[in-house]
């Protein structure tokens, strides 16, 4: 008998990596790994649950950022060529090992994944995979919600509400573009919500949006249930608030299934491991090592001492690791649906990099674990989290408190001492794209490309990946350079559109570098 439902949530962002001045850049290697590791393993899964007959739901967001990479015509070439260069490496890795029979096992299990990723990515999908999400929302298994236009943390722009209903209203147009619909829900960028972000929510047509758990618990009033059920602002958005039971069991380092020592080692990779001349070419072309994908080793234990990878043995614990969490899944439901007097539901978000990328067997926890609630039992459901509102519209009205799933709940990861230099930057950079969409309404030519050049430069500089990688310590000059090149960027402009002095060739050289949303009207600022 169904006591509840699971709303699984996948958070699918990339910042806007585009480097068409480069021949070969390395942080354009993030988009293709993920779409070889996470992006088309889940749209394979997808095809082949439908393929069997598992009916199944899914919630995931698709940012702008990562939208626009899936639908660009340089980026989508530079796949193709890095994939072939992964089945080329492979090839050479089967040959290799020929005499050491545990690695050449894992060198043909990568051969035959690459050859899948390059046909799913160009014969499937006509390398858009784009393509791909909107035919399983089509068939309704996939709700695809959005986010922030260029994942700017919310509630750091509060100084500038034009720039919070920017990022909200870029977003939603560039969906409409992709999906050929208004989408429904919203994943606030980093879940970073501020009382008051819901009035332009409502004004978008947005129906829901995800907080973290104590974003719900610490709302006012209380909510009866808890984050087991929806809550509405008072304009009638309603926000859905993550379950820690089952985050935990992923998300903990200490409790997580992906630190079982069956998986696969993330951090031991040919690109590092193996002679230079050999891997040389395979590489970036500076020479700088890089990840390959092809990884040997098992975690093994927490010393330095790796055994080989068992694909096989990491599967097996996948499948033992989805029936887990299908029955803590299952008691919870039974156990809220006696207390509460209706079916709750259980809110799951993850980073769905997480998902492949990271955790290699990832895809396959999915895959088995929605197998096992279709056919093994009939306690919970998976819902998406549009679906659960139309069944259950009847819910409490709360204001949910200022948070964020990041470190300690607010605003620290985004505002400390490695990164709060941004901010005076960018506030009034804001100020100065409102004063200029109030001054040079609706204007046409070269006019009109600068300010729309403008408001491309400020999106992208008003990113929380900038402020995130300055505070984690990873790769922190480009992160830095990114922002400052943005700055730079708009406030050239800017000058030149004060002094009636527009530079054609520099704004033709920034649109097509940062040429991210062209059908983008720079009135989205005007006051």
């Amino acid at each position: 008998m169904q006591k509840g439902y699971l709303a699984l949530v996948l958070h699918a962002h990339l910042p806007y990596v585009r480097h068409p001045e480069h021949e070969d850049f390395l942080e354009e290697d993030w988009f293709f790994e993920a779409v070889t590791e996470t992006y088309i393993p889940l749209l394979n899964m997808f095809e082949t649950l439908v393929r069997d007959g598992v009916d199944f739901r899914l919630t995931m967001s698709v940012t702008p950022t990562l939208g626009a990479m899936f639908t660009d015509e340089l980026l989508q070439n530079r796949y193709l060529h890095h994939i072939e260069k992964l089945i080329e490496l492979s090839y050479k890795e089967i040959d290799r090992t020929r005499w050491e029979p545990a690695f050449n096992h894992l060198a043909r299990m990568y051969n035959h994944r690459f050859n899948l990723a390059r046909t799913a990515f160009v014969d499937t999908y006509g390398k858009n995979l784009i393509n791909g999400f909107k035919k399983f929302q089509d068939m309704g298994k996939l709700e695809i919600i959005t986010c922030g236009a260029t994942h700017g943390f919310l509630p750091l722009m509060e100084i500038s509400r034009a720039a919070v209903r920017a990022q909200v209203k870029v977003a939603c147009s560039h969906y409409e573009k992709l999906f050929g619909r208004r989408p429904r829900g919203i994943w606030l960028p980093e879940c970073g919500f501020q009382p008051g972000d819901d009035q332009i929510l409502k004004e978008e047509g947005l129906r829901f949006f995800l907080v973290d758990t104590h974003g719900i618990l610490h709302g006012s009033p209380r909510p009866k249930f808890g984050v087991f059920a929806p809550v509405y602002t008072k304009t009638g958005v309603a926000a859905f608030g993550r379950d820690m039971e089952s985050s935990k069991a992923v998300w903990s380092a200490v409790e997580g299934y992906p630190g079982d020592y069956n998986y696969r080692e993330f951090y031991r990779d040919i690109g590092f491991d193996l002679d230079y001349d050999y891997i040389r070419p395979y590489i970036h072309c500076d020479g700088t090592r890089i990840n390959t994908g092809i990884k040997y080793f098992k975690i093994t234990s927490p010393n330095n001492h790796k055994e080989p990878y068992d694909p096989h043995w990491a599967w097996e614990k996948a499948a033992e690791h989805a029936g887990n969490f299908l029955f803590n899944r299952q008691k919870q439901a039974e156990f809220l649906s006696d207390w509460m007097g209706q079916d709750p539901v259980l809110v799951s978000p993850y980073d769905a990099e997480l998902f492949g990328h990271w955790w290699y067997e990832g895809p396959q926890f999915l895959e088995v674990l929605l197998r096992k609630i279709h056919h093994d039992q009939d306690t919970i459901k998976t819902v998406t989290l549009m679906e659960y509102l139309e069944r259950h519209p009847r819910n409490q009205v709360i204001t949910p408190s200022l948070s964020s799933w990041g470190y300690k709940g607010y605003a620290e990861v985004w505002l400390e001492g490695s990164n709060d230099w941004i901010y005076r930057h960018l506030h009034k950079a804001a100020e100065r794209m409102v004063e200029l969409a109030d001054r040079f309404p609706n204007r046409n030519g070269n006019l009109r490309r600068a300010l729309n050049q403008c408001a491309r430069e400020l999106l992208l500089a008003q990113s929380s990946d900038w402020a995130f990688i300055m505070k984690t310590g990873t790769m922190v000059p480009y992160a830095v350079k990114r922002f400052k090149d943005h700055i730079e960027r708009f406030t050239r402009l800017h000058d030149a559109i004060l002094g009636n002095r527009i530079d054609e060739p520099y704004l033709a050289d920034l649109e097509g570098k940062d040429n991210i949303f062209p059908e983008i009207d720079y009135m989205v600022y005007k006051s």
